[in-house]
């Protein structure tokens, strides 16, 4: 008996630290496809984030200032484009950080609609947009906005299910 009551507790303090640490989310919405499709299976990095390691291409998950039908802060899925000080600009298609055009070779269409003039990314902040960007409401729609470094959950980091596309997120 005793032995069945420490295996529970320790198998319950694996589990304890594993929740801290990674969350599992699914994709709801198309906003990132062609890199993640409706009902993608991901898991979340919740750590990734508290030593301030954000990169440009991250895939993050965050709560936005949108409602879903139950009145809650609506979770949104996005790639990080802008990091806090650089200039945004979105025009003829493209997207520029700090007068570079990004080469987004994970677009679904390879254009980018809307027009952003020179935005400068608050600090504390991300310019995020979906892969799919005739239909993502991202950093380009002022319901949106940029992310607030609070408002991240985390990075996403690999994908479950579908079982046929099991692996890393980059």
């Amino acid at each position: 008996m005793k032995d069945l009551i420490k295996d529970i507790v320790i198998a319950l303090a694996i589990v304890l630290v594993i929740t801290a640490v990674v969350k599992p989310t699914i994709v709801k919405e198309h906003s990132m496809e062609p890199t993640l499709y409706e009902n993608n299976y991901l898991l979340i990095n919740k750590l990734a984030y508290k030593t301030g390691d954000e990169k440009q291409g991250d895939i993050i998950v965050f709560k936005s200032g949108l409602q879903d039908e139950k009145g809650n802060s609506k979770l949104l899925i996005k790639r990080i484009i802008g990091l806090p000080g650089d200039e945004v600009t979105v025009k003829d298609g493209n997207v520029f950080i700090n007068g570079i055009q990004l080469h987004e070779e994970y677009l679904n269409d390879g254009i980018t609609t809307g027009e952003v003039i020179d935005y400068t990314v608050p600090e504390d902040h991300f310019f995020v947009m979906g892969d799919n960007r005739l239909v993502s409401i991202d950093s380009r729609d002022p319901s949106v906005g940029c992310v607030s470094e609070d408002a991240i959950l985390g990075k996403a980091f690999v994908r479950l299910y579908p079982f046929s596309e099991i692996g890393g997120l980059y």
